[in-house]
């Protein structure tokens, strides 16, 4: 089987975040064992997803690590024109849900596997498999804490989201987190004796867009990302009954994406302060007002030095000498902060394709990668 076929395949598992994943995880596990490879499946505990990792090559000495998620965001409400969960070949591009967010570099980390289990290598091949990447890298946690107590971690790993085959040496870390608000109700004819819950919801969004002028102007800034400075975002807001009623309770979701100079828990006690001062102020007239922050989920920035040897590895591979920055986050992050593994995000495609309808990879950018995967089997026959 090609990289197309695999790709194929893959696509055809519907691996939406909220959906199984261990139809495509056994999948390939079935590949990866007619390969030779050692495999490793880590579940969660309703046994319905499931991380994979694989080992092609000695076993008594670390490799080079290939990682990508298995999950695929949704396409409600997307106006397709093409089958989403079906492979569809137009004009050189490669079509379907996944095709570049990331199902086309495990394909051809997969192909490369099994192309792997010919040779003889010198330095082992690893591939690892995660779910639930889309929702915040909450899959690949298990299986960090697996390879956590592994007799060999990896020496370097590629994280093969997609940046049309660049060498990306960072991504920003992201923090969510939801606050709850507690008023006190009562009719609205009588408002102003009530503490009305969106209000405080408001004052609190009010003071994270200042904060947010306040780190646009006066922290740190890196110009190798599009968006040169830590962000903050709401992106949803709850609250209210009926216009006559003056709301008791309301909530709100935010996220900070921080460069790695960036604390973002300074930032969480900068809101957090603020809240403090709201309820300080309420508080005589309404004795149970209450302002809750709790974090959702958090995963941290990539910020490899561009003179780790990860860098120049994955460079020759690629025969650039160039690097960039993401925007989006990846679980490299947590390989690099939790494994001390060196990390770089390379893999085919574009993310301006990524997340939309009529979602494509192009035959090219699969070919490079295809290439790029070769090279690297080249040099793990004559060892690192």
């Amino acid at each position: 089987m090609n990289t197309r076929d695999i790709l194929r395949d893959l696509i055809s598992f519907p691996t939406v975040s909220r959906n199984p994943n261990r139809d495509l995880i056994d999948y390939c596990a079935a590949l990866l064992n007619q390969a030779g490879a050692e495999i490793s499946i880590v579940e969660d505990k309703k046994e319905e997803k499931a991380n994979l990792y694989a080992t092609i090559g000695p076993r008594d000495r670390p490799g080079v690590l290939l990682s990508g998620h298995t999950d695929v965001v949704p396409i409600d409400g997307q106006d397709w024109t093409v089958p989403a969960f079906e492979m569809t070949e137009q004009n050189g591009k490669l079509y379907g849900r996944g095709t570049t967010d990331m199902k086309g570099f495990v394909a051809s980390a997969l192909h490369a596997a099994c192309r792997a289990s010919a040779m003889e290598l010198a330095t082992p091949l690893h591939l690892a498999f995660s779910y639930d990447e889309e929702i915040g890298c909450v899959g690949v946690r298990s299986l960090i804490d697996v390879l956590a107590k592994a007799p060999f971690r990896p020496l370097f790993c590629i994280v093969g989201e997609p940046t049309s085959l660049a060498v990306a040496t960072g991504h920003k870390g992201k923090t969510a987190c939801h606050v709850s608000c507690k008023g006190h109700e009562a009719h609205s004819s009588v408002a102003p004796d009530a503490l009305n819950a969106i209000h405080l919801a408001c004052d609190m969004i009010s003071f994270i867009r200042n904060l947010q002028d306040e780190v646009c102007e006066n922290h740190s800034h890196d110009q190798a990302y599009d968006i040169p400075y830590t962000t903050l975002h709401v992106g949803n807001i709850q609250g209210g009954v009926a216009l006559n009623i003056v709301p008791g309770q309301a909530g709100f979701d935010f996220e900070i994406r921080n460069l790695p100079e960036d604390n973002p828990d300074q930032l969480l006690a900068r809101i957090a302060g603020k809240a403090d001062e709201l309820l300080a102020n309420v508080k005589p007239r309404f004795p149970d007002a209450a302002i809750n922050m709790a974090v959702t989920n958090r995963y941290p920035a990539l910020s490899t030095p561009e003179d780790e040897s990860v860098v120049s590895f994955v460079k020759s591979l690629r025969g650039t000498n160039d690097t960039i920055k993401v925007a989006f986050g990846t679980e490299g992050g947590l390989f690099s902060s939790e494994l001390a593994i060196p990390t770089v995000v390379c893999g085919p495609g574009s993310m301006e394709q990524g997340h939309k309808p009529d979602e494509f990879i192009t035959l090219d950018q699969l070919e490079m990668c295809d290439e790029m995967l070769e090279t690297l089997l080249g040099r793990l026959q004559t060892g690192l």
